[in-house]
């Protein structure tokens, strides 16, 4: 099977494909499109080894979401039994989120709330080093600040050796070559296409440093906006990332294939 496209993160294990994912793949596979689906938490991680077993145009992550599932304890012994599956390509989706909201989220107070998202995100850096795997890393800051970024950043200066990528990137030219300086890549999403407030930073990143993502079912491209997004709208974020930095739509295609082949070591012919 040959790819032209591979959205690098989606939630295909999610429940809102449950009644026709046959025909979402057949989607994807009509424009070509592979896809790495995340896990946010044991079971989704589960879910996701599971379909990437049963197709061979998917691949996993395993990891646990620093927000979205507040009562599942981190088991390290399983995510480590989970990371060293061959369909497993990265760590995550892990980091620090400190968009939401004290009052609804974080029913322990900010300051122990953060300290329990640090924790949770040194061991899966920690399964990580040891499966010699990437992270893929959630970062949401709090509105107006660079916080959950500047965070993370300080937190991967104690590992040195560990790289990653930075999904649904929303930083700042500052932070995205903190980022960069680290060897680390980051991915946009089809928000590209109906706000232009990431233009200057997508300018600014090395196209070799950038992937392509759907977040899938979230933030689907303005052509589907309101609905249910999918790994085959990624075509869609190529070509805004094409158009954004005014190159050759294929040329870009092709650059962000193999860079998500490579840094994911992924068979994709």
């Amino acid at each position: 099977m040959t790819f032209r496209f591979i959205d690098i993160h989606s939630h295909l294990n999610d429940k809102r494909y449950t009644d026709d994912l046959p025909e979402v793949l057949a989607r994807m596979r009509e424009a070509n499109v592979a896809s790495i689906v995340v896990g946010t938490d044991r079971r989704m991680s589960e879910r996701a080894i599971v379909l990437a077993e049963e197709h061979d145009d998917l691949w996993a992550t395993i990891g646990q979401h620093p927000t979205d599932n507040h009562a599942e304890d981190f088991d390290d012994a399983h995510y480590i039994k989970l990371a060293a599956h061959p369909r497993v390509v990265a760590i995550g989706e892990c980091g620090l989120d400190y968009h939401w909201p004290a009052k609804d989220k974080w029913p322990t107070g900010e300051q122990e709330e953060k300290k329990r998202q640090e924790e949770i995100f040194e061991r899966q850096i920690a399964v990580a080093e040891k499966a010699k795997k990437p992270l893929m890393i959630h970062g949401r800051p709090t509105q107006g600040t660079m916080d959950a970024y500047d965070d993370i950043l300080r937190i991967l200066q104690r590992h040195p050796d560990t790289r990653g990528n930075v999904h649904f990137f929303v930083g700042d030219n500052a932070i995205a070559k903190r980022f960069l300086d680290l060897g680390w890549s980051v991915s946009f999403t089809g928000v590209l296409t109906f706000t232009r407030d990431y233009d200057e930073v997508v300018g600014y990143i090395p196209l070799g440093r950038i992937m392509a993502e759907t977040d899938a079912p979230y933030v689907a491209p303005a052509s589907h906006r309101g609905k249910r997004n999918e790994p085959v709208f990624v075509v869609e974020t190529v070509a805004a990332i094409a158009k954004i930095r005014n190159e050759d739509e294929q040329y870009v295609q092709a650059t962000l294939l193999q860079n998500a082949s490579e840094f994911f070591k992924l068979r994709l012919n």
